[in-house]
Order: structure tokens, then C-alpha cells, then sequence
């Protein structure tokens, strides 16, 4: 089992997809696509501005998040201390507000609350919530922190030290998901691999009376 911190990134990767998380991670693998590019944009500005406050909210941007009892590593895009000093993570997407639940929300909703489980432990209290702010629409949209997406988080921890120790390459997703993905052309999710014993995918003959 790796001792080194995950990256906070890295559970996004996993929670979207296993086999994304490995492309990056294992095989190196990375593209841009126009939504990957956007969302660069928009975390460096989220990064760039210092602290701030307003009606007695203090906002902490880029603030370097760590959880030695997790294992989780990374930095928040903005962290926002209530009147009472409690913490809510804020992170920034350059979507619209999702009308349904749609690919890869669950993947910012594992972030987010992993970012809340460093929170916790640093800051020594509860989150019961943070706030995903999607740009294009200029709306929050808040996030319940419940045993089940704790739970999701630490499934996608183990799942990616499993993954890391074994350095096996996961079956591609093949659904909606792939649509979004930068790493579409590395992954190949709709190429055929089953073939049957005896098959040759280069082969050019059509009268092979085996396959008939």
C-alpha cells in the first residue's frame, strides 16, 4: 500500500472514471479538450486572489489542504470561514448548474467532500456542507456531506491505492461519460476486445469458415 497522499485531484479522476484516473496516474496519459481547458482557466483564478472579507465572511483562496488520518493531499480553490470560524469548501467548475444529475457531478461532489475531511481534521470540527460554484451559470449549488458520499470518498481512496499497487489498466467505462473525457482518443472505450480464441482483429480474410 503507497503511504504517499492522494491527491485530492486524483479522487475526481477515479470517482469519474477508474480507468482515467489510471490513463493519468499509470500510464502517464494526458489531453486537453475544451472543457479541461476551461476548467484550468477558471482554477487559476480561483487560485490567484489572496484572502478576503465580507459580512463578517473571511475567504481563503489556493489554501494547501492535507488529512494524515485519510491520506489525502491538494489545495482548495477557495475556503470560506463563517462568523463562528467554521470552514466551507468552495469549488469552482466551469459549468452550467446541472438541471438533472448528469456525468461526473457525483466525481465534484467526491472532491468536495474530500476537501471537507482535510477541513475537518485541520480545523478540528464538523462540515455538514460545502458549495460546488458553477461559472457559466454564476450559481452555487450546495452539497449535503452524508455518510454515503463520505463513504464514496474513502471507497475511491482505497480503490485507487488498490489500483496503483496493482498498475492493471481498468476496463473502459463505454457510456456517457466518454462524450466529456479529454483522454477519449488514449482510451479507445469503444474498441472491440473480446474476441473470440483464434481470432486475428488485423487479419483481412472474409472467408474464414470459423467466424462464418
Amino acid at each position: 500500500m503507497s503511504e504517499e497522499p492522494i491527491p485530492l485531484s486524483g479522487l475526481t479522476h477515479y470517482a469519474y472514471c477508474p480507468r482515467r484516473f489510471a490513463l493519468v496516474h499509470v500510464e502517464q496519459e494526458w489531453s486537453e479538450n475544451a472543457l479541461t481547458a476551461r476548467g484550468k482557466q477558471q482554477h487559476e483564478r480561483a487560485h490567484g486572489g489572496g484572502s478576503e472579507e465580507r459580512d463578517g465572511v473571511k475567504t481563503l483562496r489556493a489554501l494547501p489542504l492535507v488529512s494524515r488520518q485519510h491520506g489525502f493531499a491538494g489545495v482548495a480553490d477557495v475556503v470560506e470561514l463563517l462568523p463562528d470560524g467554521s470552514p466551507r469548501p468552495v469549488e469552482y467548475k466551469s459549468s452550467r448548474i446541472p438541471k438533472t444529475n448528469k456525468p461526473g457531478h457525483h466525481a465534484e461532489d467526491v472532491q468536495l467532500c474530500a476537501q471537507a475531511l482535510c477541513l475537518e481534521e485541520m480545523f478540528g470540527v464538523s462540515i455538514p456542507e460545502g458549495f460546488i460554484y458553477h461559472v457559466a451559470s454564476r450559481k452555487r449549488r450546495e452539497v449535503k456531506f452524508t455518510p454515503e458520499l463520505r463513504a464514496a470518498v474513502l471507497r475511491a481512496r482505497d480503490g485507487i491505492r488498490e489500483l496503483l499497487r496493482t498498475r492493471v489498466l481498468p476496463p473502459p467505462a463505454a457510456d456517457d461519460r466518454c462524450q466529456f473525457c479529454s483522454l477519449f482518443d488514449a482510451c479507445e472505450p469503444f474498441a472491440p476486445r473480446d474476441f473470440p480464441p483464434g481470432y486475428d482483429p488485423f487479419s483481412t480474410g472474409m472467408d474464414d469458415p470459423r467466424f462464418a
